[in-house]
């Protein structure tokens, strides 16, 4: 099937999980399904694609090699598992894409090379450079380093992380099943296929598996990927894993889709899954590392059903149009996307402390025309964390019981550290340098280094775009208070790095060889005291402080 594509060439990320990589129970490596998968990689190149895989299973493969039956419960162990497992995958998909005269190049990450903006702007440069040299990108997590990623982590999260860093068109989350479902179809008959979601915060759904004994993943991990790669403007795609020729249907479905302009966007017109062929007979590469892996004749794995393919349309979830398509369920991008600079700060960043804001601040900060923070909004600060180290942001709000509760509902770099917050918080702008002897800036983060959620206390993006005025001017500090004094320490850090990335993101990705400034002096250590009733000070940011930071 020929894909029409546009320059420059569009850019297409497909995630494998461990299961399908290797069986669940013998982890023996299922080459026949890894066939099927290089060959529709390099199809979508020869058509004009960039393509970029993003792989798990090398803890499975290292189990099959160390001849070990089950995942360790330590992480020392399954460390050591992965390092051995990773040297086997990538050498398995480097000898099946050989096959094919295919050039394949590994990239190991961890949330520390996005979290840095130098390591993040190299990480993109060297993906691009492997694109542009027709080289495939094999993208896994470092799990030999990763704590955290190892324990709990998913590559669902890399790929989305990986799709938005290069502003990828297409996300292809693969997995066992067809497409999501209104109930776990494998125990409810009657649950519904759901082929389009439009708002993922009205999404019901059925997110009750767990993944495998071995991956890390589930379906509910794909909904969060679904999210992030959402807000960077990445049309997320769950599909079957034993059937990824589907990627050039359902890709030339969309594309044929956006040509016609009165053309809805969901088709409630489903192609039945078909039964999966023997493995083993569907691909010419499956034969290639058979005595290699020493795999006996792969079993078939049954095929998750549709029992309905169509569904009422809903404001929400899908929308009619003509023509049929395999199984799938699209979550369509946002119409107002994160930039990279924002994307970086609510997922690249790694937060250094809490400010907590009032109700006032909280509208003011969350709406489309939103304002920068000023100090008399805030309630209370948590650190200790020096200026332009990543935060978030709650919310804090009385329950039913009367009771203050507090509900996270963004990320911010602020213009100042944590011990001179709490002298500010809860002051009007005017009397910053009268408090502290200088005023770098009026607010206290301005609305150019502010990223919310979808929704409060979820950690998932939605973000509207500041005017184009709007950006971050090079020194890293914003809105200056005229006539008085500022800091005489340079201002270097994530502000002034995000800035840089913000003005290149679209533009040149070689990262900038200029000298970093020096870090910001040292503050003393906060002691935050503990949550208590705004003061009214603090509550008097609306109206006339939010007209204020609206400028």
């Amino acid at each position: 099937m020929k894909l029409h594509t546009s320059k420059p060439k569009k850019i297409i990320v497909i995630k494998l999980g461990t299961s399908s990589i290797c069986d669940e129970k013998t982890h023996e490596p299922l080459l026949s399904n890894l066939s099927l998968i290089v060959e529709t990689c390099v199809k979508l190149k020869r058509e004009g694609y960039h393509v970029v895989l993003v792989s798990s299973g090398a803890i499975g493969i290292g189990l099959r090699r160390l001849r070990i039956d089950s995942r360790p419960a330590e992480v020392a162990k399954a460390q050591a598992i992965a390092a051995v497992g990773q040297c086997r995958l990538i050498a398995l998909w480097d000898k099946l894409f050989e096959q094919l005269d295919q050039p394949v190049g590994q990239i190991l990450l961890t949330r520390n090379d996005i979290a840095d903006k130098n390591r993040y702007t190299n990480a993109r440069n060297t993906f691009r450079e492997l694109l542009n040299e027709g080289i495939i990108p094999i993208v896994n997590e470092n799990d030999t380093l990763a704590v955290s990623e190892i324990k709990f982590g998913d590559n669902d999260t890399l790929s989305a992380i990986t799709a938005g860093m290069l502003h990828a068109d297409y996300l292809f989350l693969m997995t066992d099943v067809d497409c999501l479902y209104t109930n776990n179809p494998r125990t409810h008959p009657d649950a519904q296929p759901i082929e389009v979601v439009e708002d993922i915060s009205s999404l019901v759904a059925d997110v009750s598996s767990a993944g495998s004994s071995v991956g890390t993943g589930g379906m509910a991990t794909k909904i969060t990927a679904a999210r992030l790669g959402t807000s960077a403007g990445v049309t997320v795609i769950i599909c079957k894993s034993s059937q990824p020729s589907n990627i050039f249907h359902i890709v030339a479905h969309i594309e044929h889709l956006r040509t016609q302009p009165n053309t809805p966007i969901g088709s409630p017109h489903l192609v039945p899954t078909t039964p999966d062929e023997p493995v083993g007979q569907h691909s010419q590469l499956s034969s290639v590392l058979q005595a290699d892996h020493a795999v006996p004749s792969p079993r078939s794995r049954p095929s998750s059903r549709q029992q309905s393919h169509s569904r009422p349309a809903s404001p929400h979830h899908s929308r009619s149009s003509p023509g049929p398509c395999p199984p799938h369920t699209r979550f369509l991008p946002k119409p107002r996307t994160l930039s990279g600079h924002r994307f970086m700060v609510l997922h690249g960043i790694t937060p250094h402390g809490t400010i907590f804001v009032d109700e006032g601040a909280y509208r003011a900060l969350t709406r489309r025309h939103r304002a920068g923070l000023l100090p008399a909004g805030v309630v209370r600060v948590e650190g200790p964390f020096q200026q332009e180290e990543a935060v978030k942001l709650c919310v804090v709000r009385p329950n039913e019981h009367g009771e203050l509760e507090a509900e996270e509902f963004g990320r911010a770099v602020p213009a100042y550290s944590s011990a001179e917050i709490d002298l500010i918080k809860g002051r009007q702008s005017t009397a910053v340098h009268e408090i502290l002897g200088y005023a770098d800036s009026e607010y206290v983060v301005h609305r150019a280094n502010i990223a919310v959620f979808e929704s409060p206390g979820s950690p998932h993006p939605f973000d509207h775009e500041i005017p184009a005025k709007e950006s971050v001017p090079p020194s890293g500090v914003v809105s200056p208070m005229r006539g008085v004094p500022r800091r005489q320490d340079s201002l270097s850090g994530v502000t002034s790095q995000l800035h840089e990335l913000q003005m290149n993101e679209r533009g040149g990705l070689t990262p900038s060889h200029s000298p970093l400034h020096s870090p910001p002096a040292q503050t003393p250590k906060n002691e935050a005291p503990a949550l208590v009733s705004p003061s009214p000070l603090a509550m008097e940011v609306m109206p006339g402080d939010v007209q204020d930071g609206a400028q």
